[in-house]
């Protein structure tokens, strides 16, 4: 999802895009960026030079893909507070269940 959401400003080369991605390693990121490939999600350009220039961006499917994450993250920011307050309610009702349960 951060990869996606990373490419949607436009195409990064593979260490921006490590940069971008932040505690990423080189190794997962690699393994990440060749199954987004592999699914249409990104596409990867090959500049000939040396070393050879490789650059990432988004598919037509990739950004129709951070369309909907996009509206995930939005909702999620809608709603964070009272899905905190409703954990914290959860809590201390469970709390309060162990101590019924299990009396000092």
């Amino acid at each position: 999802m951060t990869v996606i959401c990373r490419l949607d400003d436009g195409p990064l080369r593979f260490n921006a895009l490590r940069r971008a991605v932040n505690g990423i390693t080189q190794r997962m990121l690699s393994i990440t960026v060749r199954r987004l490939e592999r699914d249409g999600l990104i596409s990867r350009a090959v500049e000939p030079a040396v070393p050879p220039r490789v650059e990432y961006a988004l598919t037509e499917r990739g950004r129709s893909l951070h369309r909907v994450l996009a509206e995930l993250v939005a909702w999620t920011e809608e709603n964070l507070d009272e899905i905190r307050r409703d954990r914290e309610r959860y809590d201390d009702a469970a709390r309060a269940e162990e101590l019924l349960a299990f009396p000092a």
